[in-house]
């Protein structure tokens, strides 16, 4: 049977008593699959309403959640109302979460739509898991409930069905469906973070329905899992940039449109005495630009992440009037489905009497646009309170995939944040518990699977006040293997600031007793493809202690940055995990700024570990004395009889540090030694 006359025999059994179980999909996204069984539990959501349920036993009282890592807003797209993940995580709170204590497996029934968000950030078909469970470790589960094929990426509404199985806690009762004597965090849905079943890292995900049901409540994954063929379109083009330059009169496949509600003035000599310019200003609140000949791509491509840049004048006429301006509208799909960028988000304009030159990044916009008529178009601008001047707009897809210009961003220079390039904000915090500093960053909350202990450690003649995760707190199956720090009073700058590269320096101790114990910066808060994300740095990483009984430092440097945190609020940068107890007695975090009076200016160059060490040797009466920096450590000095015999050995003797350098005192032999340094 082809696809279409699949669809068509779907929508006639589902207009009949739901009764054609042996149906197969693609179903119609307008009424439940004919596949149900309607005498099954099932518990479920609607975004925009239309769905009554087939039989009693249904019951509409599930909550999809929203705040935090699990972010999710409103989206039109394909003619219906959806929400669309915003953060990581989809959590649906079920507050009948005790039907499914007595289930071996729960089906999980979703309508979402057929787009980038379904698959990984490379395009590529993935796992889709869900967390069941409450904390504390050993009481929560991840299991996989199935993929999503690519065929899905049809920029329809699909019908899609998972099945995870619900197995026994540690305590024999099931993951699912009751809440465990020791459990921690919000569990009023018997779940994590206040919901009953999450939708583990899904950013982008955009859903109508979730249900959830027992085993066969909907069919089989089989019979649901089928999709019609995305239609036709050319590819997209080997661009990604567009702009129009009113100051200088140039345009590179762009135009200001007018009509509509957003017709506009050209006016000359805007600006202060010594940067005059040629603007546009809306003659309502409206702002739009098309691009001419299709040049960035068509409506029926896939919908992208664009970024735009836009030149424009903070006149001090707007000093205290609560002018604001930045993108409203723009296209999500190319049937008339529209998305709205948030209103907190715009600039809000100070007077300043300059020229400013700041970006957005906007995800999932079809080049459709809004009113563009011919042409296609980027997000529509909004002026309220004031006529914004306007003299150079850019817009930019950032492509993704296999395009050929993937991963690139024509505009990077172009700032979300004009401030990083001034020194409104801070790009230096220090905690330092030996010396009672807490400049602007302290130990974070210590909790939940992150509990911290503080303590004096270190060698007999050097201790110092610390902290070290808790690792075992004597709760069974739960390890505290991690470390959190709280940046306080925002003093690298506003969480709303691009990602940032961020420098960390801490102080540990290198104990004896945990010689081969590794830890390393963990999860942090990031972007990718315009989403809020969570990002994992590389084993390469990991810092392994020696054993040396002596306090060392490690550096790290991460390149994308916000300030979120993860776990610890109000801001934090990265969440450290440890292997072992490991002591921290201090932590250094500074921003790198890429442009402005402290461009490339990096507060703690001082830490970084010393790659290219030079010997120094002299000899001290019948001794030699081989010695290099203190600061270059994990070097130790090899001997070898003679260049013609390349048969290193460490050399016998101990290191000793002697003011700022570290020294190997050795007895002169018979024949001349050579030496090196070696890892």
């Amino acid at each position: 049977m082809n696809p279409l006359s699949a669809f068509a025999l779907a929508v006639l059994c589902g207009g009949v008593a739901l009764s054609c179980v042996a149906q197969t999909g693609p179903f119609d996204p307008e009424q439940w699959p004919a596949s149900v069984d309607p005498a099954r539990a099932v518990h479920y959501v609607v975004t925009d309403g239309g769905f009554s349920p087939p039989d009693v036993t249904w019951i509409e009282c599930c909550t999809i959640l929203s705040g935090g890592d699990q972010e999710t807003v409103d989206f039109t797209i394909g003619g219906h109302k959806g929400r669309k993940v915003a953060g990581s995580y989809l959590n649906i709170a079920d507050p009948e979460y005790g039907e499914w204590a007595d289930e071996e497996f729960i089906d999980i029934l979703v309508q979402v739509y057929g787009d980038a968000g379904l698959f990984s950030a490379s395009g590529q078909a993935r796992n889709f898991s869900f967390l069941i469970g409450t904390l504390p470790a050993g009481y929560h589960t991840a299991p996989v409930g199935g993929l999503i094929p690519l065929e899905a990426k049809n920029k329809r509404w699909n019908w899609v069905l998972f099945r995870i199985p619900n197995n026994f806690r540690p305590d024999s009762e099931r993951y699912c469906g009751t809440i465990p004597a020791m459990a921690e965090g919000d569990t009023r849905a018997g779940g994590i973070n206040g919901g009953t079943i999450r939708f583990q890292m899904v950013p982008g995900l955009t859903v109508r329905v979730v249900a959830f049901g027992q085993q066969g409540a909907f069919g089989t994954p089989e019979d649901i899992n089928q999709f019609l063929p995305v239609e036709t379109c050319d590819p997209e083009p080997e661009t990604n940039l567009v702009g129009i330059d009113v100051a200088a009169g140039t345009s590179d496949h762009m135009v200001v449109l007018g009509g509509h509600d957003h017709t506009t003035t050209l006016v000359d000599d805007v600006g202060p005495l010594d940067d005059k310019r040629r603007a546009v200003v809306p003659d309502g609140i409206y702002l739009n630009f098309g691009i001419t000949d299709n040049y960035l791509g068509f409506p029926c491509n896939d919908p992208q992440t664009v970024k735009v840049c836009v030149d424009y004048y903070d006149d001090p006429a707007f000093a205290g009037a609560n002018v604001s301006f930045g993108p409203e509208a723009y296209a999500t799909d190319d049937k008339g489905s529209i998305g709205f960028y948030p209103a907190a988000q715009r600039a809000t304009l100070e007077g300043s009497g300059v020229w400013i030159r700041r970006s957005w990044v906007i995800p999932s916009v079809n080049l459709k646009g809004v009113n563009a008529d011919a042409y296609t178009a980027g997000p529509r601008f909004v002026s309220n309170n004031g006529a914004v001047a306007v003299s150079r707009f850019e817009l930019a897809i950032l492509r993704t995939g296999t395009h050929p210009l993937a991963g690139d961003d024509p505009l990077a220079g172009c700032l979300e944040d004009p401030n990083v390039c001034t020194d409104k904000y801070g790009s230096f915090v220090e905690l330092d518990l030996a010396r009672d500093v807490r400049n602007g960053l302290d130990v974070g909350t210590s909790g939940a699977d992150q509990e911290m202990i503080i303590d004096e450690a270190g060698p007999v003649a050097d201790r110092r006040l610390a902290v070290r995760p808790a690792f075992d707190d004597g709760t069974p199956g739960f390890t505290h293997q991690y470390l959190n720090f709280a940046i306080l009073d925002q003093a690298l700058g506003p969480s709303s600031q691009p990602p940032a590269r961020l420098a960390i320096c801490v102080t540990y101790y290198d104990d004896p007793a945990l010689a081969g114990v590794q830890f390393k910066p963990d999860v942090y808060s990031s972007i990718r493809n315009g989403l809020p994300a969570y990002a994992y740095p590389a084993d390469s990483y990991l810092v392994t202690l020696e054993g040396t009984d002596t306090w060392r430092t490690a550096y790290w440097e991460i390149q994308d940055m916000k300030f979120n945190g993860v776990n610890q609020g109000p801001q934090a940068a990265a969440r450290f995990a440890a292997s072992g107890k490991v002591f921290f007695a201090s932590v250094k975090y500074a921003v790198i700024r890429p442009c402005g009076p402290m461009a490339g200016v990096n507060q703690l160059e001082s830490c970084k570990p010393i790659t290219d060490v030079s010997l120094t040797v002299e000899r001290v009466q019948d001794s030699i004395l081989v010695s290099w920096p203190a600061a270059a450590q994990g070097f130790a000095v090899q001997v070898t009889p003679s260049l013609a015999n390349p048969d290193w050995q460490p050399a016998d003797a101990p290191v000793e540090v002697v003011g700022d350098r570290n020294v190997v005192s050795l007895q002169i032999g018979p024949s001349t030694e050579f030496f090196r340094l070696a890892k």
